[in-house]
């Protein structure tokens, strides 16, 4: 049986959010399961926070913030290195 991989896109809905939304889509695979926040939802604000989160959009897969996410713009060679993808 393959491990589930939790994989959370962060989003306040802008245009920058959409295209990492569709790249984890892209690179996701069947054993991914892909969730996306809404930062305009308070609870999800509060997660965001706990996360480390400091700008949109962000991705964590299972509980940690990508790289990529801290100080840049969503990378997906990046994600693919914490496992994105690979089922």
């Amino acid at each position: 049986m393959t491990d589930r991989r939790k994989v959370q896109v962060f989003s306040a809905g802008c245009s920058a959010c959409d295209a990492a939304i569709q790249t984890v889509k892209d690179l996701a695979c069947p054993s991914c399961d892909v969730e996306i926040l809404d930062m305009h939802d308070p609870t999800v604000a509060a997660q965001a926070k706990a996360l480390g989160i400091h700008r949109v959009p962000a991705v964590v897969i299972d509980g940690q913030l990508a790289s990529c996410c801290v100080a840049g713009a969503v990378d997906a060679a990046a994600l693919q290195a914490m496992g994105l993808g690979q089922g």
